[in-house]
């Protein structure tokens, strides 16, 4: 039987033996709601409510929602498993005698190039084909940098972590992430490289954030943008991108934590950069003026008080041609369906989401905001309705709610 909001809420306070009246209190959220969830008769709440009861019962928001943490369909060379023992590499711990790999790395140029390619892959949405690969690259990654130990080897080897970390982050596992990030950064040093330290602290940055430290989340991003500010005049494109991706990487957790103001210097500031650097592609991601104009959105929606006429004001405002990422792109379109459902438009939240689903049938299915968009939906649904079921359904959301 599936569990709903309210049974998995339930089963979390009675094992950390809180009443509901001091979850109330731990989380912010009233008492009143917490008994409606509990007792289904509230099927769903806002996503910022459920962040803070999350985080009042010491869980991860994709446990509480009951989020898949799998990839469909793993082979036999990869998969998310594959990708926990790629990036808690045994053999790669001190002390621990080698195995050996029995076949020859690959050339530097050829696992470079592969890449390159798994990079599109990730901002393409296509976990499954990344979540096969990837385990392979990263040994071959280590293997070709203890042959040929160049600084652009290392800058790649950096990156293929970044992507581990993002993929493990992006399937509900964050605590793998961590580890990729720690040799993200490590290999970013060997690559004597600091803007590639600063894109590893931006990674980082949003893994601290899916586990919930908000506080060090923004701590992380700031304290690394303001060591990597460089001169507006004088700064080059690379530099003022990865500037501009810490303080966007700062605003989020900032705004999680009711710190509007802060949050929307950071991204005025950001903006300036991405003005200045144009629009950029660079160390694995990506910096313009639209990615920042979809984070104000963003942030309009954080916090334990939603303003979502703001957040499809500031939606007018971006340019949806000029995002180079597909799935940047599909994140931006659910907050947007977020905005549209919080101020009554049912029908146009629902269109939203069945465009993003239709561009990113598997992306979707990871997205925590779009599961708790659905859930909330399908409580207000004054009429059955075939398309949102159908789409509760694949999202994994009970649609017998």
């Amino acid at each position: 039987m599936t569990k709903s909001i309210g049974d998995r809420i339930r089963i979390l306070r009675e094992f950390r033996d809180v009443t509901q009246e001091k979850l109330a209190e731990h989380s912010g959220v009233s008492v009143d709601t917490i008994r409606k969830l509990e007792q289904n008769i509230r099927q769903s709440a806002r996503i910022n409510t459920l962040r803070a009861l999350a985080r009042a019962l010491d869980v991860q928001l994709e446990r509480l929602l009951g989020q898949p943490t799998v990839t469909p369909q793993p082979t036999d060379e990869g998969g998310l498993l594959a990708l926990r023992d790629a990036i808690q590499d045994i053999d790669a711990l001190p002390g621990v005698p080698l195995d050996g790999d029995p076949e020859e790395p690959p050339t530097a140029d050829a696992w470079v190039s592969d890449i390159r390619q798994a990079t599109g892959q990730y901002w393409a949405g296509d976990y499954s084909s990344l979540s096969s690969t990837l385990p392979m690259l990263l040994r071959d990654g280590r293997a070709v940098a203890r042959e040929t130990p160049s600084e652009l080897v290392w800058r790649q080897l950096a990156l293929a972590y970044q992507l581990a970390a993002s993929l493990a982050t992006q399937a509900g596992h964050p605590d793998w992430a961590f580890g990729a990030v720690e040799k993200q950064l490590a290999a970013a040093q060997r690559a004597s490289d600091p803007l590639a330290e600063g894109m590893g602290v931006s990674t980082l940055s949003w893994v601290l954030l899916r586990q919930g430290r908000w506080e060090q989340a923004q701590a992380v991003a700031e304290t690394k943008a303001d060591d990597l500010e460089p001169s507006f005049r004088r700064g080059t494109a690379d530099q003022l991108a990865v500037y501009g991706n810490l303080l966007v990487a700062a605003a989020t957790p900032a705004a999680r934590r009711d710190q509007h103001d802060e949050a929307l210097h950071l991204l005025t500031t950001a903006e300036s950069a991405a003005i200045r650097s144009g629009s950029v592609k660079a160390y694995g991601s990506a910096f313009s003026v639209a990615d920042v104009r979809t984070q104000k959105v963003n942030i309009a929606l954080a916090g334990s008080e939603s303003r979502p006429d703001e957040a499809l004001r500031m939606a007018g405002d971006v340019d949806l041609d000029s995002i180079s990422r597909p799935v940047h792109s599909a994140s931006h379109r659910v907050d947007v369906a977020q905005a549209q459902f919080q101020t009554g438009d049912y029908e146009g939240a629902l269109t939203t989401l069945l465009e993003v689903e239709e561009d990113q049938p598997e992306w979707i299915r990871f997205q925590t905001l779009a599961a708790a968009t659905v859930t909330e939906m399908l409580e207000a649904e004054r009429r059955r309705n075939a398309l949102l079921r159908g789409l509760a359904s694949r999202l994994g959301v009970d649609p017998t709610l």
